[in-house]
């Protein structure tokens, strides 16, 4: 496989670089620099918040691109790039299809807070591995802050007591489950597919050019943007009917072993 020619590395964060412990190996941060020497551009994409995919790779954070939000928010040195935000009409028809909906936990992502009015030290002990800022609020109906997306979790499975409810949705929002506990709804636009191709015009990357890697739903669009696409071992059904190439599991370096042979 010829990778001389990439010029951009695109990575999702849990379940791709991420081990099962939350983690970026220290192997990683060494391939970064070579990275760096070599211009490469690193692009962090994760359904994350800004903040805590920030929180993870702080060491390199001045360095490095950031697709926040499942795409809805892209951020370079402080400086924000996009933001595809949900309306407030839209955000309301996602708050009132849930009411009722047992068992679940939606969460309002804002660019530099998440609200939620759970009060689970349980949900809220996990919430904490994946967004570092947050605030409990009375009515999430109340919140004027602009938000990107609305994140629903549910403790066993978000394909199979989530996604049914919210399914009628998908066309007028993006509906996605990225991952096995979450259901993500957001903007048509606000996707990693297109905040990435939109990155690429800016930096003048083509997809022949990009090399990308994914586990879940919400990579499938942001895969379809590179010709180096792989998918974890790791990966779900959809992710890995769609990669180009598969790599080993995010607890057994998968992302480092490829970039190795980009570094050669």
């Amino acid at each position: 496989m010829d990778f001389s020619k990439v010029k951009m590395v695109v990575t999702d964060m849990d379940g791709t670089l991420l081990n099962s412990n939350h983690e970026v190996s220290d192997r990683f941060f060494e391939l970064f620099e070579k990275l760096k020497k070599r211009n490469i551009l690193f692009v962090a994409a994760s359904g994350r918040q800004y903040n805590s995919i920030i929180d993870k790779l702080y060491a390199i954070k001045d360095d490095i691109l950031v697709i926040a939000e499942n795409g809805a928010y892209v951020v370079q040195n402080e400086e924000e790039l996009l933001s595809t935000p949900l309306g407030k009409e839209k955000r309301t028809t996602v708050l009132e299809t849930l009411k009722g909906v047992p068992n679940i936990h939606p969460v309002l992502c804002g660019k530099k807070s998440a609200y939620l009015t759970n009060h689970s030290d349980t949900f809220i002990n996990l919430l904490q591995q994946y967004y570092s800022d947050f605030e409990i609020v009375e009515d999430l109906h109340q919140v004027e802050t602009e938000i990107l997306k609305v994140a629903i979790y549910h403790f066993e499975n978000s394909e199979q007591f989530i996604y049914p409810t919210v399914k009628h949705l998908e066309g007028d929002l993006k509906v996605k489950v990225s991952g096995a506990n979450w259901v993500d709804i957001s903007s048509p636009d606000a996707n990693k597919g297109f905040a990435l191709e939109k990155m690429q015009k800016r930096f003048e990357i083509s997809p022949e050019e990009t090399m990308v890697f994914g586990d879940y739903n919400n990579d499938l669009e942001m895969l379809g943007k590179a010709k180096f696409s792989f998918a974890m071992e790791n990966a779900h059904d959809n992710v890995l009917e769609v990669a180009n190439y598969k790599t080993t599991s995010n607890n057994d370096y998968g992302v480092e072993r490829i970039l190795e042979k980009l570094l050669i």
